[in-house]
């Protein structure tokens, strides 16, 4: 199924400081000051593996390729990254059949059409008529952003290799136009959930993190820092459900920490001490997302089984 992309997604994330811009930042950072800053400012709890991976691709200047399971925490890397850099987050969601002007820039024709009618303009391929899609737009920001381009995976093989010849130098020819060029370039984060192999020259050209599931203690540690009053018998309590659910149960959809945050909010306002097999029956909706995977559920005991496993 082919997902429309209409204009760019721009999300910001934080201001840019005069103070101190990102190289300078960056140039300031270690690993272990990385992992302090994404658990003091972000509440994002990570390794000292996966700290130093972030920091290595910042400081050599490369692409950081985040791969791992659906619902992992792959973006969140990149939202945590342009909040510690004080920077605009610009990202680019890939999907089947992304092509090079949704991705780069297209032209405003109905604007241009407009203007040759009043007999208007003459340079009908201005800046005025130019619509930035959020490469070209990362490349024109007067600030350096953090770029990420989501779930990569999703596109063909050839927009691949367009998307690296853009990486490379972080300009673009337009022929109407002229040739654009980033100031500096902007650090980029590409996620994948592995639904395709991606090319070995891309690999190559990225540093590689890899992001699984969250292991039982960690889960229950992100549940306390994410969810107000929870209670931290009750979070290692659902930690010990979610991986119950991924390890034992062949399900389409394994559930994310997304679903663990639902599954703890929930209980927190209905003010759970501990969860029941009614609880989680009336509930799973929360936490599995296919009616296949709430039929295997039930199939094998549903809120009993669970109670009884963990």
């Amino acid at each position: 199924m082919k997902i429309r992309l209409t204009k760019p997604i721009v999300q910001a994330r934080g201001k840019i400081s005069n103070e101190k811009g990102l190289q300078q930042i960056v140039r300031e950072m270690t690993p272990q000051s990385l992992k302090e800053s994404m658990l003091k400012k972000c509440s994002y709890i990570c390794s000292d593996d996966e700290a130093f991976t972030i920091y290595m691709a910042l400081e050599l200047g490369k692409p950081l390729l985040v791969e791992g399971p659906p619902g992992s925490g792959k973006t969140e890397v990149a939202k945590v990254m342009a909040d510690l850099l004080q920077a605009e987050l610009i990202r680019l969601q890939c999907y089947e059949g992304l092509d090079e002007g949704k991705a780069l820039y297209e032209w405003n024709y109905q604007k241009q059409i407009l203007d040759i009618q009043k007999g208007g303009k003459e340079d009908l391929f201005g800046a005025d008529y130019l619509l930035p899609r959020p490469l070209l737009y990362a490349i024109q920001a007067k600030k350096t952003p953090v770029l990420l381009i989501d779930e990569i995976d999703k596109v063909d093989p050839e927009f691949e290799a367009f998307l690296m010849e853009i990486l490379s130098d972080f300009q673009v020819s337009i022929p109407e136009f002229g040739t654009v060029k980033a100031e500096t370039h902007p650090p980029v984060i590409l996620t994948s959930n592995a639904v395709r192999d991606l090319g070995d020259a891309l690999r190559r050209r990225c540093v590689y993190l890899y992001i699984d599931y969250p292991s039982m203690n960690r889960e229950a540690t992100i549940l306390m820092k994410k969810v107000t009053g929870l209670r931290p018998i009750l979070a290692l309590e659902i930690a010990r459900i979610m991986y119950l659910l991924r390890e034992e149960l062949q399900l389409l959809k394994p559930p994310s920490v997304s679903e663990s945050l639902d599954l703890a909010q929930a209980a927190v306002s209905m003010e759970k001490r501990n969860l029941n097999p009614l609880f989680l029956n009336q509930l799973n909706s929360l936490f599995l997302k296919t009616r296949e995977d709430q039929e295997l559920f039930r199939k094998n005991g549903g809120g009993k089984w669970v109670c009884k496993n963990i």
